[in-house]
C-alpha cells in the first residue's frame, strides 16, 4: 500500500520502498539509476505523509523517503546523493533535533525547504545557518510548493533535462524579469556610474552572475560635509521624507478598496518603500514584518526577499539583542538610489 501511494503521489513508477535498514534505507529506494547520470533530484520529506505535496507535474524531482524528525539526521548523513530536504511544520520540531538536521544538511550540501508559520518565521530564519540554501514556505499553495521543489533541484549532473514549461516555471520567469526591471529602473534613476564598493553582486534575468548593485550608481561627492549643527535639520528632513513614503504606501493599499488587489500587485516596490521609510525612521524591519508590508501571500513575499537579497538590493542583519530574529535592510546602493528617486520627485 505504501509503495502504491508513493508511486501515485510522485508519478514515478520506478520508485520502490522495501524497508531495509532504517538507518540507511537508501540502497532499497531505487531513484532511477546511479546519481550523476542526469536523473531527477531525490528529496526527503521530514514529517507526516499528510504533508506530502503533489509532485506529479515535476519530472525533475523524485521522492526518496518520508521520515519522522528523529530519524532524519541519520538518514541524511547516509544518503550521499540526496539533494533536497523538506521540513514540514519546522517550528514544532525540537531545537536539538533541528540542529542535528541542519548539521547533516550542511555536511551533505543539500538544499533546504522549510515550511513554517508566519508567527515563527523570524525565529526559523535566525535558526537556520546562513550557509544552507533555504526556501521558506508559509501557508503555501500547491503551486508554491511545486515552485520550491523546482527551484531547489540540482543542476550539477552531467545530463541536463529540459524543464517543462508549466505554470510554475512561467511564474519563476516573471519574477526574474520583474527583478531585472526594478534593477534597470533604479539604475536609470542613479547619477553617474561607479557602484559602491562592498555591495554584493546579484544575478541577471537569466540566472548569470551580474553586478546588479554595482549598476545602482553612486552619488557624486560634489557636496561639503555638513557641520554637526545641521544634524537635527537632517533628522527633520528624514522624518518628513518618511511620512511621504508611508503616505505613498497607504495610497497603494487604498486602491485595493476599489480594485482587485492582484491587479496592482508589485511586492518588490512595496518592500523597497517600506525598507526605505524604516531606514529614515531608524527602525529595524523583521522578515515577517516585511512579508506583511509586501501585501502578497507570505510565501510569495519570502521568494521576493530571497531574490532581492541575491540581487544585492537587500541585506540580512542579525538582531544584536535577540539571536532568534533576523532583520532585512536596504543595501547602501539601493538606499542611495531610492534617495535620489525621491529627490527627483521633489524637483
Amino acid at each position: 500500500m505504501i509503495d502504491q501511494q508513493l508511486s501515485a503521489r510522485t508519478g514515478d513508477t520506478a520508485f520502490a520502498w522495501h524497508g531495509g535498514d532504517p538507518a540507511n534505507p537508501w540502497p532499497t529506494a531505487r531513484i532511477g539509476g546511479e546519481r550523476g547520470d542526469g536523473e531527477a533530484s531525490p528529496w526527503l520529506l521530514v514529517g507526516p505523509a499528510e504533508a506530502l505535496p503533489d509532485t506529479t507535474s515535476l519530472a525533475e524531482v523524485r521522492l526518496a523517503n518520508m521520515l519522522p524528525p528523529a530519524r532524519a539526521e541519520r538518514y541524511i548523513r547516509h544518503s550521499p546523493f540526496l539533494d533536497i530536504v523538506w521540513l514540514s511544520a519546522a517550528e514544532t520540531l525540537d531545537p536539538a533535533c533541528l540542529e542535528a538536521i541542519f548539521q547533516a544538511v550542511t555536511a551533505q550540501h543539500c538544499q533546504l525547504i522549510c515550511e513554517t508559520s508566519l508567527a515563527a518565521l523570524d525565529r526559523m530564519a535566525a535558526t537556520i545557518p546562513a550557509s544552507i540554501p533555504v526556501q521558506f514556505l508559509v501557508d503555501a499553495d500547491p503551486t508554491d510548493k511545486s515552485m520550491a521543489l523546482a527551484a531547489a533541484r540540482r543542476t550539477r549532473h552531467h545530463i541536463v533535462h529540459d524543464v517543462a514549461r508549466d505554470d510554475a516555471m512561467e511564474r519563476i520567469d516573471r519574477l526574474q524579469d520583474e527583478v531585472a526591471r526594478i534593477g534597470r529602473l533604479l539604475a536609470d534613476l542613479a547619477g553617474q556610474r561607479g557602484g559602491l564598493a562592498g555591495t554584493p553582486a546579484g544575478r541577471d534575468a537569466e540566472g548569470n552572475a551580474d553586478d546588479v548593485a554595482g549598476r545602482l550608481r553612486a552619488r557624486s561627492p560634489d557636496f561639503a560635509v555638513l557641520p554637526r549643527s545641521f544634524v537635527p535639520e537632517e533628522r527633520t528632513l528624514d522624518r518628513q521624507r518618511a511620512k511621504m513614503v508611508r503616505r505613498m504606501l497607504r495610497q497603494r493599499r487604498m486602491r485595493e478598496q476599489y480594485f482587485p488587489a492582484d491587479l496592482f500587485a508589485d511586492p518588490a516596490w512595496d518592500m523597497l518603500l517600506d525598507l526605505y521609510a524604516a531606514r529614515l525612521e531608524r527602525q529595524p524591519v523583521s522578515v515577517s514584518s516585511l512579508c506583511i508590508a509586501a501585501a502578497v501571500p507570505a510565501t510569495t513575499a519570502l521568494r521576493w526577499i530571497k531574490t532581492m537579497t541575491d540581487a544585492g538590493l537587500f541585506v540580512r542583519d542579525a538582531d544584536p539583542h535577540d539571536g532568534r530574529r533576523i532583520f532585512i535592510a536596504l543595501a547602501e546602493a539601493a538606499h542611495d538610489a531610492m534617495a535620489r528617486y525621491f529627490e527627483a520627485l521633489d524637483e
